[in-house]
């Protein structure tokens, strides 16, 4: 595993898409998982499950003879049936540190697509664009802060029409790397978050509601009129759920999109250098542009895979991924990987071979 890899500065990334609304984890086929039977396995990220589905359906299209199963059970999940060796590949929001990767298989961790977490939320008779510090949200989630008349709220949304309503707060009850981007930007602004709840794929939450995946949230928030939540972009767009506008460290309230989240990346562009799993959120303030809640998603396949021929197809599928594939992407609201990214992902790919 190479843990440290070295970046061009001129990094910029892709960001992110999402779907659908149900309870039960999202499946691409109907097959129970193997990752030594007739198809290749993978599981893990939400965040990454719609332009994982599109990838999977035009690749399956090309390629008749490969059946691959990806199925959307969050990044924690991913990185467990990971380590049980139950999967070829594992999607995850997460890049796992030094102290983790003691546990698991030997594998690469392969950046394969980035964007913003949103911040949704329900209030049908809001007409004008809704905007959150991270003070503030930070409070929300809290539970300091539990009406959407409190003062902190209408301080940055001056001559808005707030209801007299309490504040649902709608969180993640499964490990995520979603939840693990959002927790990550919150302890970044807020010593009291940072202090009591921390960061991580699962925290002990102060007040709120769990969902299972992005649709189990997403779902909460549109069930219950004043929640509020944190999902990917088109879960947000595709069950018609607005998004706030989220105040960076330039003191600009910048909207979830692929152009706020290249420039935290482009951001962070010295410390990627140096290590790929650096955290991209809270951007500094030169970046007046960027969306201060951003992450990676990686790919985590282990470097040994059961025979050569699901070698072939796993690294083949990779391949198309990190290179055609991104074209894909770019439709799905993603920003398509830049070649000197796309390089060194080829090159961490070669690393995977039958029996490592």
């Amino acid at each position: 595993m190479q843990n440290r890899i070295s970046l061009l500065p001129f990094l910029l990334v892709l960001t992110l898409a999402f779907s659908g609304c149900s309870s039960k984890p999202n499946s691409l086929t109907v097959n129970q998982p193997s990752a030594v039977g007739g198809q290749v396995v993978g599981a893990g990220s939400t965040f990454v499950y719609p332009v994982m589905s599109r990838w999977i359906d035009d690749y399956q299209h090309n390629h008749p003879g490969v059946q691959i199963n990806y199925q959307s059970i969050g990044s924690g999940g991913g990185i467990q049936q990971l380590k049980q060796g139950v999967i070829n590949f594992g999607a995850s929001d997460l890049a796992l540190d030094d102290n983790q990767l003691k546990d698991m298989p030997a594998l690469v961790q392969i950046p394969e697509s980035a964007g913003p977490v949103c911040i949704t939320f329900n209030l049908p008779n809001l007409n004008q664009p809704l905007k959150l510090s991270g003070s503030t949200l930070s409070g929300i989630y809290l539970g300091t802060i539990k009406n959407w008349q409190d003062p902190a709220i209408k301080k940055v949304n001056p001559g808005v029409n707030l209801p007299n309503q309490d504040i649902v707060v709608v969180h993640r009850s499964d490990g995520s790397g979603t939840s693990n981007i959002f927790t990550t930007y919150l302890a970044a602004v807020s010593p009291d978050w940072q202090k009591k709840v921390g960061k991580g794929l699962s925290v002990s939450w102060p007040t709120g509601i769990g969902g299972k995946g992005s649709e189990g949230v997403t779902g909460l928030v549109k069930q219950n009129p004043g929640a509020i939540g944190y999902v990917e972009l088109t879960y947000a767009e595709e069950n018609k759920l607005p998004v706030a506008q989220v105040q960076n460290k330039a003191g600009e309230f910048v909207s979830p999109t692929a152009q706020g989240t290249s420039a935290a990346i482009d951001a962070f562009a010295q410390q990627l250098s140096q290590d790929i799993r650096q955290p991209i959120v809270d951007p500094p303030a030169s970046a007046a542009s960027a969306y201060p809640i951003s992450g990676l998603t990686f790919l985590l396949v282990p470097k040994s895979q059961p025979d050569n021929k699901k070698a072939s197809e796993v690294k083949e599928f990779v391949g198309y991924v990190i290179s055609d594939g991104q074209g894909t992407a770019q439709q799905l609201h993603y920003a398509e990987l830049p070649k000197s990214l796309q390089d060194i992902d080829k090159r961490l790919l070669d690393e995977v071979r039958a029996g490592g």
